[in-house]
């Protein structure tokens, strides 16, 4: 039999390596991995008491804490599939994926009580596990108290799916991209090639962890490799400071965003940061002016390019290119291939624009039960990102236009579609299109531009107000704009980069650093 690589052996090796180092720190909590590794493993046994087997789904759903890595390793010591819920969805937007994955079981936080009940008689699930004690459902601390610790035996093959993470789709619907454990091995092996990772790092995580970024950039390669993980609920610009000096904390992942809040901290100039040996950041361009900042401190960004189905690392900007290449994507993974296509497939010169497509063993084994997706996606091997770039003579790759008018604010990926069509609901207005707004804060807003039902006359705060409890926060539109018609092709599709034009120009490039707010 061949040797096991999966994901939860990944915590039973290391936890018989070096069990008394320290694994995760939690809000004053340490564990080792030889108490994580058994923690993990009578989750394990009490999910299999539930009737919990190979294949089968266990979502989660809170904030960032421990649990989620517990169960996360509980699910694939069983060869289950492990699917992160994002927290910041609505109920209805939770009973959709949940439903699409067919989950078994659902382990979520007493917060999230009143929407799992919401939709509790529309979901599949078996079993509901609350981390508190509450009516009809089963308490975490409960399952725990009288299971085994010791090491489960199940062998799971490389190519099996270990993570669904749902990803926005273009047609307002999201999809699952099925991550395997050879995905998050490989995505793993290329991370260390790039960062140098050691044995000695304390990784912070404060990037929510249903995100591909906030999971597989920095904390499971830790766990790995035996480093320690030091854990935040959320995001906090002071917290991460403190942090950062208390822990000695050597490497961490942000987007942009979170990075300009740190800088903008009263505590930033007198923050101890000389710990830190690497930011990576990823979601967006590092502005050339934080660049700057936080060198004069002597903290250099890592940039990279990645996406959910790549499990993500697919470019990287080598620190010490950070200025050189302000606006790079950087170069391919040391085991991933990147190329750039025309509209027949066929590879463009140095400077042309084209497709990023992307081929590597840290790409999706496809799409959970969207076949003509996968097919679309991956053809010959290639995986087709929809975002466009250009090559320098250096190699070094530049991303010009988003993934199908895709919007990123804040980190997040916001899709067009899905707000358009929570507009059409609304009774009054006839044709709606969403584009992405510049933000100093966001990187992107969302702005619709609406076209009226004649006689109708909404005012902009009723079409805010009718998105709030429809759509996550982060997708709701912060401004909409009315206008007549929208501009549109022979074909009839809406031309947005003319509304780009006319209602979102390109905010203007700032020359100074980021002011550090009082």
């Amino acid at each position: 039999m061949a040797m096991d690589t999966g994901l939860g052996y990944w915590l039973t090796r290391r936890a018989a390596l070096t069990p008394h180092r320290s694994a995760l720190v939690f809000e004053g909590e340490r564990w080792d991995y030889a108490e994580f590794n058994r923690r993990a493993n009578r989750l394990a046994h009490a999910l299999r008491a539930l009737g919990v087997s190979h294949g089968d789904r266990v979502a989660y759903l809170d904030l960032n804490h421990p649990d989620f890595f517990l169960t996360l390793f509980a699910a694939a010591k069983l060869g289950a599939i492990f699917v992160p819920l994002n927290f910041r969805l609505t109920a209805p937007e939770l009973a959709f994926i949940i439903g699409d994955a067919g989950v078994h079981t659902l382990v979520h936080a007493e917060a999230f009580a009143t929407a799992v009940d919401e939709i509790r008689d529309r979901i599949p699930c078996r079993e509901l596990v609350c981390r508190s004690p509450r009516a009809g459902v089963r308490a975490l601390d409960d399952l725990l108290r009288d299971q085994r610790d010791d090491d489960l035996d199940n062998q799971v093959a490389t190519d099996e799916v270990a993570v669904i993470m749902y990803t926005s789709g273009t047609t307002g619907r999201p999809k699952g991209a099925m991550l395997t454990h050879g995905n998050l091995l490989w995505n793993n092996i290329n991370a260390t090639l790039a960062f140098d990772n050691s044995v000695d790092d304390t990784t912070l995580v404060c990037a929510p962890l249903f995100h591909i970024g906030g999971l597989n950039v920095t904390p499971l390669t830790a766990f790995m490799k035996g480093a320690e993980v030091v854990l935040m609920r959320s995001f906090d610009p002071g917290g991460v400071l403190e942090l950062i000096a208390r822990h000695r904390v050597t490497t961490m992942f942000g987007v942009p965003a979170m990075f300009l809040f740190m800088s903008q901290h009263p505590g930033f100039a007198a923050a101890d940061l000389s710990s830190i040996r690497v930011l990576i950041c990823g979601g967006a361009p590092v502005p050339e002016a934080l660049i700057r900042l936080y060198g004069a401190r002597g903290l250099t960004f890592a940039q990279g390019y990645g996406l959910t189905e790549t499990a993500p690392f697919v470019t990287l900007v080598p620190a010490d290119e950070a200025l050189e290449k302000v606006g790079s994507a950087g170069l391919p993974a040391f085991f991933t291939d990147v190329m750039l296509v025309d509209d027949a497939g066929q590879e463009v010169t140095t400077g042309e624009r084209g497709e990023v497509v992307v081929r590597g063993p840290n790409v999706m084994k496809g799409y959970w039960n969207r076949p003509e997706a996968t097919a679309d996606a991956i053809r010959n091997g290639w995986f087709h990102t929809g975002d466009v770039a250009t090559r320098d003579a250096d190699g070094y790759y530049y991303i010009v236009d988003r993934k199908k008018d895709m919007i990123i604010s804040g980190g997040e990926n916001v899709y067009p579609a899905e707000v358009e069509d929570c507009l059409y609901q609304h009774p009054d207005v006839a044709e709606a299109a969403v584009i992405g707004m510049p933000d100093e804060r966001w990187g992107e807003t969302v702005l619709a531009i609406v076209v009226l039902k004649p006689a109708a006359e909404p005012a902009e705060r009723d079409l805010l107000d009718f998105t709030q409890g429809r759509l996550a926060r982060y997708k709701q539109p912060h401004r909409v704009v009315f206008t007549e018609a929208l501009p549109r092709n022979p074909a009839g599709k809406v031309l947005k980069y003319q509304l780009r034009e006319r209602f979102a120009p390109p905010a203007a490039v700032e020359q100074e650093a980021p002011p550090v707010t009082a």
